[in-house]
């Protein structure tokens, strides 16, 4: 006789669309255990310099795939498809896609976080102020002008799509992140599909005023985008409509956080002083602030971490990021075939017992938070004739974790309250090395959960919440979680930091520092 299959109760799916890969999860309801998953890696293109796209289709075709696939993975356990309830959404953020209301047709390839074409366009918005200050915008929505916030994106396709333009001006022009890409998609496309986005991801456009959650007009006006483009601003946690394709028509779609909101969620920071930090393609520190939004001056965004349900309140959150930190581990293994696999780094990295004073920042795409610096590009420091690959892999790992010190730093002094411990999450955290490292250089535990999906938890969680099967008080499983203590003196700490400061320097205002510069210089 085969085993009874296990009861999960009621489950919960959700769509985790990230910058490399889109996977499709299925949680139960009563103890948050992961049930099934099926993940697929995505193709980037990088057709210019600082270029960054991906191709929508693709980005929905993979995750009508892997429900598909994690469909076929329940059958294969006994569990039935029908005890799915709901759907929930998180995906990267940012990214920009524009596509025909007519048609369905993306109008161009979607535009990456990353990517950093828009730097011109920043230049000129930042003269456009008043104060000539890329923090002018920041009262409205939170952010500075850079070339990660979706606007400029859409700003810059505007001005040099010719098929976005005409699509405008013919009133056929739909504009939306990636949850909204699919959301509509899911719900029917041209035949009645919904062009909402949640209020997260609609933080991380610059047209959003952070205290109305609504579209606003000055914004609008600044950056000259019509709000007849824009999809409606919701709750992250409502019935937003139903799927109607794949083994799961009908289900509703209940859920839908930018990624790191739902890590925030995934990890319970649901208190004020709460924080997670994820790393992923970049790494990104979330600290709850309450239902005030602070604005930050120590190089932060101010951010919705969640509104969970039609007449929630809204909870803020301040945030650091930064762009490349499992990236980097991807340009060692595609670019410069160092490692095989990403996970090889670790091993790779330990052959070492430290960096040989070797430093690696990897502002390929400028650098974040707290800097703010378009023009800044990666370099590595410190090479002697002993340095060899594998002080090159613990640099980059260092460089990670330096770059998390940085922004707790910075959210420290905006806050006033320092964190005394870090929760973590995302694919790079199964490296040992790496989170011992990042206690050791912030001087306070880490801690690391035992089940590392918290981002696709986080949509799980919103879903279930909105149909009345998960309680937000419910808390995962807490007792299974790996500690990681300091374990260096603070000389050692100290002394790593300043030359980390220091190789940050050199790579400043690197791009556009070219003859001209030396003549100067």
């Amino acid at each position: 006789m085969g085993s009874v299959p296990k009861d999960y109760g009621d489950l919960i799916g959700a769509v985790d669309q990230g910058t490399s890969s889109t996977r499709f999860l299925v949680f139960s309801s009563q103890t948050h255990e992961l049930v099934a998953l099926h993940q697929k890696e995505l193709k980037q293109s990088f057709p210019k310099e600082g270029w960054v796209e991906e191709d929508p289709k693709e980005i929905l075709d993979s995750v009508l795939e892997c429900i598909e696939k994690t469909v076929e993975k329940l059958k294969a356990k006994k569990i039935d498809p029908k005890k799915i309830k709901a759907i929930g959404i998180t995906n990267q953020r940012e990214t920009t896609i524009v596509w025909d209301k007519k048609t369905g047709e993306p109008l161009h390839p979607a535009i990456v976080w990353l990517d950093m074409r828009t730097a011109a366009t920043v230049d000129n918005l930042i003269n456009k102020t008043e104060t000539k200050d890329k923090d002018h915008l920041q009262p409205l929505c939170g952010l500075p002008l850079s070339t990660y916030f979706s606007a400029l994106k859409l700003r810059w396709l505007m001005d040099n799509v010719e098929a976005v333009k005409t699509a405008i001006s013919e009133d056929r022009c739909m504009f939306g992140n990636v949850d909204t890409w699919l959301l509509w998609n899911m719900t029917g496309g041209v035949n009645g599909g919904i062009h909402v986005t949640d209020c997260t991801n609609a933080s991380r456009t610059m047209l959003m005023n952070i205290r109305s959650i609504q579209w606003d007009d000055e914004l609008c006006r600044f950056f000259e985008i019509p709000k007849s483009v824009l999809p409606e601003i919701r709750s992250s946690s409502e019935v937003y409509g139903k799927l109607t394709l794949g083994p799961l028509k009908d289900l509703p779609i209940s859920g839908i956080l930018g990624d790191q909101q739902a890590a925030l969620v995934g990890q319970g920071c649901f208190e004020q002083g709460m924080a997670k930090n994820t790393y992923g393609t970049g790494c990104f520190l979330l600290y709850n602030t309450g239902t005030n939004p602070i604005i930050s001056k120590h190089g932060l965004l101010t951010t919705i971490g969640y509104k969970l349900g039609k007449d929630a309140p809204v909870t803020y959150a301040l945030e650091g990021s930064v762009a490349v930190s499992g990236a980097a581990v991807r340009w060692l293994r595609d670019n410069m075939e160092m490692i095989k696999d990403a996970a090889e780094i670790e091993t790779l990295a330990k052959q070492v017992e430290n960096t040989g004073g070797v430093y690696f920042v990897p502002a390929f795409s400028g650098l974040f938070a707290p800097y703010w610096q378009n023009d800044a590009r990666g370099v590595i420091c410190g090479l002697t004739q002993f340095s060899g690959k594998a002080h090159i892999a613990r640099a980059v790992l260092e460089a990670v974790c330096f770059q998390t010190r940085e922004i707790l730093d910075a959210m420290n002094q905006d806050s006033g309250i320092r964190l005394t411990k870090l929760q973590v999450d995302g694919g790079m955290t199964a490296n040992n090395l790496l989170m011992q490292i990042q206690a050791d250089l912030l001087n306070i535990p880490v801690i690391r959960p035992a089940m590392l999906e918290t981002t696709a938890l986080g949509a799980a969680v919103a879903a279930g919440m909105a149909i009345g099967v998960w309680n937000e008080k419910q808390k995962a499983d807490v007792s299974t979680v790996t500690e990681f203590q300091p374990s260096v003196t603070e000389q050692d700490r100290m002394s790593r930091y300043s030359k980390w400061k220091l190789a940050v320097q050199k790579c400043m205002h690197w791009e556009g520092h070219g003859i001209d510069g030396l003549a100067q210089g």
